[in-house]
């Protein structure tokens, strides 16, 4: 009994990460922090950008989806490219998530105003069940207290259009389909890592000398779920503080706010309004997320 019911739930654990395309975490505010899914745009601004955001999904559902990151990104002094890493852990139940990722983004001039970045990246996933975290209905299903662990290499490819006023790129991670496989708890249970691709772009215009408002947007695709799509436009106030929505495809509406303190350090917040199924049951998600700026580079790079 003990080995059917876990194979039930990392059969459903497995088939719930390639169908709802969250085999990588899943952020409400992608638009402030796109380096984590495009690592072509490390190095695009004049300075170091430290970063870290927190998710928590589906509130009120026990074991639901919990997401932290920690990343920085910047340009290498006087040189057209840039580098950056990022470590994040994505919870689910007994399930968990842990990732390490390096890249490094080289830029070229098209003109005086545009720049296309490429970027590599590559680094470390570990997946594991941690059969304490489990309950099993029957009395003699003892003996759980297991942890099996899968470390895999990642690596992947990206692109990024910039220019003062919009960005336009894409990415490919997760290039290397790895199988993961759950031996001691389920016998032979394996998925894959499945390849994403993701598209995004925005621009920023402004309305006066002290409003500007900013449409932005996020697709996704992997084979062979449907295209998932996601639309943000935010309203932005002497560039100092910004209000926002989005809607993510038969998921959710979210709601943004923001600020910045002296130009340095920004703080922002999002709240997921439920439109699946899942909002009898869950009163919404939460993401907070903290950005500092450090480390300003000289604007005398080749050309």
């Amino acid at each position: 009994m003990k080995k059917l019911s876990l194979f039930i739930f990392v059969t459903a654990g497995l088939m719930i990460s390639e169908l709802s395309a969250q085999q990588l975490p899943q952020y409400s505010q992608y638009i402030l922090n796109k380096y984590v899914i495009n690592p072509a745009s490390a190095g695009t601004q004049d300075h170091f950008v430290g970063q870290t955001n927190y998710r928590s999904q589906w509130e009120g559902i026990r074991d639901a989806p919990r997401t932290y990151i920690l990343g920085v990104n910047g340009p290498i002094a006087k040189q057209n490219m840039g580098v950056g890493g990022y470590i994040f852990t994505d919870i689910v139940g007994p399930t968990r998530r842990n990732g390490i990722n390096f890249s490094y983004a080289y830029h070229l001039k098209l003109n005086n105003t545009i720049k296309l970045s490429f970027a590599v990246n590559a680094g470390i996933l570990q997946y594991s069940v941690d059969g304490s975290e489990i309950t099993f209905a029957e009395k003699d299903d003892v003996g759980s207290n297991f942890i099996e662990s899968n470390v895999l290499p990642d690596a992947g490819f990206s692109f990024y259009l910039f220019h003062k006023d919009f960005f336009f790129g894409g990415s490919a991670p997760q290039l290397i389909k790895n199988k993961i496989t759950f031996k001691k708890s389920t016998g032979d249970q394996t998925g894959t890592l499945a390849s994403h691709y993701f598209l995004m772009g925005g621009y920023q215009k402004a309305l006066n000398e002290i409003f500007k408002i900013e449409p932005s947007f996020l697709l996704k695709y992997i084979d062979p779920v449907p295209l998932q799509y996601e639309f943000t436009l935010r309203g932005l106030y002497k560039d100092a503080a910004w209000l926002g929505i989005s809607y993510r495809r038969d998921d959710a509406i979210g709601l943004l706010l923001g600020f910045i303190l002296q130009k340095n350090l920004s703080l922002g917040y999002s709240y997921d309004i439920i439109q699946s199924d899942i909002k009898n049951y869950s009163t919404g998600s939460h993401e907070i997320m903290l950005s500092i700026k450090f480390n300003k580079q000289s604007k005398d790079v080749p050309k």
